[in-house]
């Protein structure tokens, strides 16, 4: 034997700390990935993700021994985790041979060892996430009382941040791993695996003796398509939050239909919180973090062109509360003029109006685009009607003023 079992080992742990470092290379600076820390973050609140992540770091860091105690735990309480099963093959394969990628003792096919090979860089990344202490979610700029949760996805890193309703301030309270849409994001058309790009709502629960075991442990369908969407002209339907089967503890970054996939553990735990008709979602590329005295500033000037809105409505100034809308203005198949035209009426017959709106959530919308999504209860009384509703409108920037761009029932 021209090398002893020794140098052979040595040989492996040498390629195999390369590809960890590598993968993790893939999504950051070269600097960056060999400068992890040696154990994940306490944050991490999934305890075979910290496992895992422990295992790789141990890997990086050539303990192998321990590395393999922390694979080997992992897949008794988890037997159906592929990546840690992926993992352990590659540090059996080591001991007798050099391996120069992760997945090298897989026999599953090309696409799916890219899929795990890519689970384990997310996984790598998201241990070093620590969500800025002093600043929040841009688009989460008011959350009424009655809202105890708003969840904010982070798609480049896979991560469905979860936020606690504090006194109308949002605190950061939790995330998760996710898998979006197998060809990423701006879901257009009905089929094309695409997870849309918007602020959405969980609005319902699906019975899970309707569920078949692909969805894990439940289902909460979103409101995509949404007002905005449909304004688009993009289509589609059936985007869920949802778990994995019974034989999949966790799926790829991205292999869905378009659905937000977590672990049937962590969306059980998410689930216990949900409000049905209520939770936001906002689904961004990735997101932008703000200061709190730039959160206020715009909730702010948003809250200040909604308040002039209702006081022109209220004051039956017809064109003054018109000045409120925009140019491409659409609701329930109206344009601006044929809306004007029928506000010039109604308000006509008119001796006194009262607008009243409580309970307001301020949502920015993410993308390119400044827009702003308001949804509040809407109370109502005229000399000859009177009504209570929940109203949501959608808030674009025209000519460096807040306008409204839709408006309907929520």
């Amino acid at each position: 034997m021209s090398c002893p079992t020794r140098c052979y080992q040595a040989g492996s742990r040498q390629t195999l700390m390369q590809a960890l470092v590598a993968i993790v290379a893939a999504g950051a600076s070269y600097a960056w990935a060999m400068n992890m820390p040696t154990a994940p973050v306490s944050r991490l609140i999934s305890a075979p993700e910290a496992m895992l992540v422990r295992a790789l770091l141990d890997i990086r860091d050539s303990k192998f021994s321990s590395a393999r105690d922390h694979i080997d735990s992992l897949l008794v309480a988890n037997p159906n985790f592929r990546l840690a099963q992926l993992v352990k093959g590659d540090l059996l394969l080591a001991r007798a041979r050099p391996i120069n990628s992760i997945g090298n003792a897989s026999g599953g096919s090309a696409e799916q060892v890219a899929g795990l090979r890519d689970e384990a860089r997310v996984r790598l990344v998201r241990s070093q996430i620590e969500p800025p202490p002093e600043l929040a979610p841009r688009y989460l700029l008011q959350l009424p009382e009655k809202e105890k949760l708003a969840l904010v996805l982070d798609s480049t890193k896979s991560t469905l941040f979860v936020f606690e309703n504090t006194g109308g301030t949002p605190r950061y309270v939790a995330d998760y791993y996710v898998t979006i849409g197998k060809n990423g994001l701006e879901k257009l058309r009905e089929g094309d695996k695409k997870t849309p790009v918007g602020v959405y709502h969980v609005v319902s629960q699906l019975p899970k003796d309707k569920l078949t075991d692909f969805y894990g442990s439940g289902a909460y369908p979103i409101s995509y398509p949404n007002e905005w969407d449909q304004m688009r002209g993009r289509d589609g339907h059936g985007i869920w939050l949802h778990g994995t089967p019974r034989d999949t503890y966790s799926r790829p970054p991205r292999a869905s239909d378009g659905c937000i996939v977590l672990t049937n553990q962590d969306l059980e735990a998410l689930a216990a919180k949900l409000q049905i008709g209520s939770t936001p979602i906002v689904i961004a590329d990735s997101i932008v973090w703000a200061k709190p005295e730039e959160v206020q500033s715009l909730r702010a000037d948003l809250a200040s062109s909604i308040e002039n809105w209702r006081h022109d409505w209220e004051s039956r100034n017809t064109d003054a509360y018109l000045r409120h809308y925009a140019r491409k203005f659409t609701s329930n198949g109206l344009n601006l003029t044929q809306w004007s035209a029928q506000k010039h009426q109604v308000n006509a017959a008119k001796t006194w109006i009262k607008v009243r709106v409580s309970d307001m959530s301020l949502l920015l919308y993410p993308g390119k685009e400044e827009m702003a999504v308001a949804t509040f209860e809407q109370d109502y009384a005229s000399s000859n009607l009177s009504n209570r509703m929940m109203k949501r409108q959608y808030w674009i920037r025209e000519n460096n003023k807040w306008r409204i761009v839709f408006e309907g029932a929520a």
